[in-house]
């Protein structure tokens, strides 16, 4: 890749680093007489015991897929398969996904094809089977252009295009100039300057190809003008370089940043740098939005995510500039995104070589939501792209023509400019939409981070409204995944296919709590779904299943050295009162022995069997009751009697 295409724009190798999520604190906490238990840490440790449960292993999975760290959820969920070969279909997609993502094809592609003879309606087993990686988004993205070369090439590089009043601007590094002019040392080329070419008004040929003669261009390097609609205002790329002073940045390096200028009596004046470019980053290739309110732009400035980011920032009513805004991870890798352009349809064009392509730099499309987030980033397909650099595309929403540059093989020069009409358009849009629900009491939960992804990558992300509701547009025809995120709940993923026509999806997702918040007189037992810790058929002896539960009360006991139970047994009443009652009691007070032979302080537990005295329903004797109505009153409590 040429660097003069970048226009010098230096990226330092700055590292950032990124804080692993802060562990739980396993000592005491006391929040306003409540104590917080992360049920999933306890399953972890739990399980590194020995212990195994499908549904343990199930929870840890997910706990680890949910946050992408796909080496933890293919352990998990290779446990889960040792104990269940035929699991849900959604446990197949997930173990295969995590191993793909931690370089186990192999393994991979083995349990898609298990998934694909189990489900074979499942729309995400068809996508395997037809292979729907981005290669495939590109080739489906293909063939929809006529393109040509733009007419106004030479030898040398030549990019950049901006149309205005029927003229066509443009940066080239053919003005090999008289004696003195000078290469540019990265390139062996000459500098840059902008150039016009007028344009039929009929066909869009050129007529005349004329370097701008303008205060804009200087003996170093400009690029990518950008005009306001009245002619008045030009934005446009420069090495630093001022009244014949360059500036540097520490490292003694001359940079790039966005001028801006203004016509003054059918001249261009008052060139100077905009107020947020800066000696020590780089600003570059300006871009308007068809409000012209906000300007958006290549930059290295602090907060960029990768080499290169693309940002936007406010143009004031008095000319002024707010804050400059990075776009955000939905369209900013660790790679190289520029080259922004806006259309009249809130899309966003720009390069990248940090999504999915097919080599260097190609063109991205994405969709600017209302709340300014990018959604629905697409590759243009192998009719713009190309594995060398592809780049600078332009178009006009309604006749759907533009311009875009590259160094692909059979240019003129190392860059060229091509013309192209758009034959068919990309998107079929659906709204994707739903309310989110605790599953319990059913009532809605507002605040909760709504996640979009595709193919584990991030597409766009809300919280969702005072009402409970989100929204997304997504594209007809493609699987998504839905994520749902909010403190004290279970994170939940569901996935969906979006039909093939216009219109709109409604996916409800109803949470689950998964952090318990805990107080005296509350049963312990709760917090994990313990209803009843089984014994055998008239025996008090710890089974292995009970000993599995009775681990995750352990490990709160050892979390929190004040807490102290009542543990209670209860019975039915299909035997007399009698037998229940010492039955309850024994079972009872072998529970205590458990969790004392394993390091509780004899003193932090009492117990007792209350046998079928505390019925939770009618079902006493003579009462004829279903067998789930007397499996209510089965059951064991962990009642907390001090924090």
């Amino acid at each position: 890749m040429k660097n003069y295409r970048l226009l010098c724009l230096i990226i330092l190798n700055v590292f950032y680093s990124y804080p692993q999520q802060a562990k739980l604190n396993s000592g005491d906490k006391k929040y306003d007489g409540y104590a917080y238990i992360d049920a999933i840490k306890t399953y972890e440790r739990v399980a590194n015991k020995g212990y195994k449960s499908e549904d343990l292993f199930k929870k840890l999975g997910n706990s680890y897929y949910f946050n992408s760290e796909f080496e933890g959820a293919a352990k998990w969920y290779g446990e889960l398969f040792t104990i269940n070969t035929s699991p849900e279909a959604e446990y197949y997609y997930r173990y295969a996904q995590s191993l793909k993502s931690t370089g186990q094809t192999d393994k991979a592609n083995k349990i898609m094809n298990e998934f694909n003879a189990k489900y074979k309606n499942d729309s995400r087993g068809k996508l395997y089977r037809e292979d729907a990686d981005y290669l495939t988004e590109i080739k489906a993205n293909s063939g929809r252009y006529k393109i040509e070369d733009a007419g106004i090439n030479s030898k040398y590089s030549d990019y950049g295009s901006f149309i205005y009043n029927n003229t066509i601007y443009f940066a080239s590094a053919r003005d090999t100039g008289n004696f003195s002019q000078r290469k540019h040392k990265w390139t062996g080329e000459y500098y840059t300057n902008i150039y016009s070419a007028n344009l039929d008004q009929q066909s869009g040929t050129v007529l005349k190809t004329s370097k701008f003669k303008t205060a804009l261009n200087s003996k170093f390097h400009e690029a990518t003008p950008v005009f306001t609609k009245d002619g008045t205002t030009v934005y446009f790329t420069r090495n630093n370089y001022i009244d014949g002073k360059k500036g540097k940045d520490d490292n003694k390096i001359t940079l790039v940043k966005i001028y801006q200028a203004h016509l003054e009596n059918g001249k261009w004046a008052n060139v100077k740098a905009v107020s947020f470019s800066s000696d020590n980053y780089s600003t570059a290739h300006p871009a308007l939005s068809p409000d012209e309110k906000t300007l958006y732009f290549a930059s290295d400035m602090p907060g960029t995510m990768g080499q290169s980011d693309i940002f936007k920032v406010s143009i004031n009513p008095d000319g002024s500039f707010g804050t400059p805004q990075n776009l955000g991870s939905s369209i900013n890798t660790e790679g190289k995104e520029t080259f922004p352009y806006v259309t009249s349809e809130n899309e966003i064009y720009f390069a990248s070589d940090g999504h999915p392509g097919l080599g260097g730099l190609d063109v991205f499309v994405g969709q600017i939501e209302d709340n300014g987030t990018i959604s629905d980033i697409q590759n243009l397909g192998n009719d713009i792209n190309s594995p060398k650099d592809d780049f600078a595309y332009i178009i006009n929403s309604d006749t759907r023509q533009g311009y875009f540059s590259s160094n692909k093989d059979g240019g003129q020069g190392s860059d060229d400019i091509y013309q192209f009409l758009e034959t068919k358009r990309l998107k079929c849009l659906q709204e994707l939409y739903g309310v989110i629900t605790d599953s319990e009491s059913k009532i809605v939960l507002p605040g909760t981070k709504v996640t979009l992804y595709e193919n584990h990558k991030i597409k766009n992300s809300t919280v969702s409204s005072t009402s409970g509701e989100y929204s997304f547009a997504v594209e007809c025809g493609k699987t998504y995944s839905v994520r749902a995120e909010k403190p004290d709940y279970a994170t939940k993923e569901v996935d969906i296919t979006i039909a093939r026509t216009n219109g709109k999806t409604n996916l409800p997702i109803a949470l689950d709590k998964s952090v318990c918040k805990v107080a005296i007189g509350d049963d312990l037992g709760k917090c994990f779904g313990i209803k009843m810790i089984y014994f055998d058929l008239d025996k008090s002896n710890i089974r292995t299943e009970a000993a599995l539960d009775l681990e995750k009360i352990l490990d709160v006991l050892n979390q929190y050295p004040t807490m102290k139970l009542d543990i209670r047994s209860h019975t039915d009443s299909r035997a007399s009162h009698q037998y229940n009652e010492a039955l309850s009691d024994r079972r009872a007070k072998s529970t205590i022995k458990w969790l004392i032979k394993n390091g509780v302080a004899k003193n932090r537990l009492t117990g007792k069997g209350y046998g079928e005295t505390e019925l939770v329903n009618q079902c006493s004797d003579g009462v004829n009751c279903t067998e789930e109505e007397h499996q209510m009153n089965r059951r064991s409590e962990f009642i907390i009697t001090g924090l």
